[in-house]
């Protein structure tokens, strides 16, 4: 078996986060381009991109396969089903810290990645061109600044919590780029 008849490493890359942070007390994210291909509640797409909480608290029957994630989650007190491509998750990540992975658009028709474009760009608290680890080629970015937590500093504040919902007002998730 040569290189370009191997399986995708993506689904195997979410799978380690996934249970990086669950092993560590984190909450997953997960960032999904969604087109057509995608089965997500609609109305709370936002510039075709959707950040879905993928912990064990949130979510019932969580598959993480090869092909896709599946799950049924509660989205204002209604059970949804929930079917991601693998190919069209953007980023894994840790709500608490930022820590994570972002990965680069596949094109559902070729199956190569689209344009660097096509990616989101870092949280704006991030650096514009994250620091990578060595030996990646471009291919994996830290999406948190060495300065954060990772630094080893024990004097580095506590991110913040979250704000608390106002009476009569819905939470609502928010887009953490």
């Amino acid at each position: 078996m040569n290189a370009l008849d191997a399986t995708s490493t993506r689904p195997y890359l979410i799978r380690a986060l996934y249970d990086w942070c669950t092993d560590n007390g984190l909450t997953p994210y997960v960032a999904v381009a969604v087109d057509d291909t995608v089965q997500v509640p609609r109305e709370y797409v936002k510039n075709n991109e959707i950040v879905l909480n993928i912990s064990f608290d949130a979510t019932s029957s969580l598959k993480l396969g090869n092909d896709f994630i599946e799950f049924k989650a509660r989205f204002a007190g209604s059970a949804r089903e929930i079917m991601v491509p693998i190919g069209r998750v953007i980023a894994i990540y840790a709500r608490e810290n930022g820590q994570g992975m972002a990965f680069p658009l596949v094109s559902p028709v070729s199956g190569e990645p689209q344009a660097a474009d096509a990616v989101s760009a870092p949280p704006p608290e991030l650096p514009a061109e994250p620091e990578l680890a060595p030996g990646t080629d471009g291919k994996i970015v830290q999406l948190v600044p060495a300065n954060n937590t990772a630094s080893g500093r024990e004097d580095d504040p506590e991110p913040p919590d979250p704000p608390k919902p106002q009476q009569g007002k819905r939470p609502s998730l928010k887009r953490v780029k």
